[in-house]
């Protein structure tokens, strides 16, 4: 595995960059202003900010699922494995391997927890045999799923479905996960449990993972690199662990100072004067 400690981006080969990318809705928003990052191969790589920071617009960006929404990139270039992919059909781009689990889960809710999962396998052209396999892997990444796997997604917790969302993810055979705020309305043992996953399927199955998380404490312990988006801009990058022990990073996202943890009021305060946007 990647050493925290070390820019991933120097061991191993990239797979995704993005270069200088600028977004508009309706042509008129800016919304995302020149943002520059690497996904290394085999990497967990963090896309941190708070709401409207431009996370999930970054990773439609990478996953051309913009045009839906009336946005387009309008500068810069995104390339997978070299190959510029941002003109790509979305669907080319999951045959390449790349997979978005988008936020909110999205399961089809009519369907069984088993019958979801196995829409992730409708892509790839193998044997039932392969497939009962795939699925049998991903059961045994999430147990809980094996237990509902008959019962309607729509009736399933937050959590599980989530699970399932992934695990769908998984059922394709992706290389590259595009994982777009995990923890959202989750309780914090279930945002734990989410995270240890996707940490055994990086290490065990050798998928790479950029994920876009509010939760900069938790994202930050299991990613290996960490960018910072404050008003569609990267304001901070850098390996997981030195972001961890920043002292502007821990005061405004982490809600703590040399002085110990600081109050919300104090945080909104800071925000105010943070030293990267003065």
């Amino acid at each position: 595995m990647l050493d925290a400690s070390t820019p991933p981006e120097v061991q191993a080969e990239t797979l995704l960059e993005l270069s200088n990318i600028e977004v508009i809705y309706d042509h008129v928003i800016l919304v995302l202003k020149g943002v520059s990052l690497k996904v290394p191969k085999g990497g967990i790589t963090a896309l941190l900010g708070g709401n409207g920071a431009g996370k999930t617009t970054t990773l439609k960006a990478v996953s051309n699922l913009l045009k839906s929404e009336r946005g387009e990139v309008t500068k810069g270039r995104i390339s997978y494995r070299g190959e510029n992919v941002h003109d790509s059909d979305p669907s080319a781009l999951v045959r390449k391997g790349v997979i978005q689990v988008m936020e909110g889960r999205h399961c089809f809710e009519h369907l069984t927890v088993e019958e979801n999962l196995l829409t992730g396998s409708y892509t790839r052209g193998v044997s039932k045999a392969d497939i009962q396999a795939d699925l049998e892997l991903v059961y045994s990444y999430f147990p809980r799923l094996k237990e509902r796997r008959k019962s309607q997604a729509g009736y399933t917790s937050g959590g599980e479905q989530q699970m399932v969302a992934i695990g769908r993810a998984l059922m394709s055979k992706p290389e590259t996960i595009l994982l777009d705020e995990p923890s959202m309305g989750l309780a914090p043992q279930l945002v734990e449990q989410i995270f240890e996953i996707v940490k055994s399927v990086n290490e065990n199955e050798g998928v790479t993972f950029l994920l876009a998380e509010q939760n900069t404490n938790v994202a930050l312990r299991y990613a290996h690199y960490g960018y910072i988006l404050e008003s569609g801009r990267v304001v901070m990058d850098g390996p997981a662990a030195d972001l961890r022990e920043n002292p502007d990073v821990k005061e405004f996202y982490l809600g703590m100072s040399e002085e110990g943890r600081k109050s919300f009021r104090d945080v909104r305060s800071y925000r105010r004067r943070k030293r990267w946007l003065s």
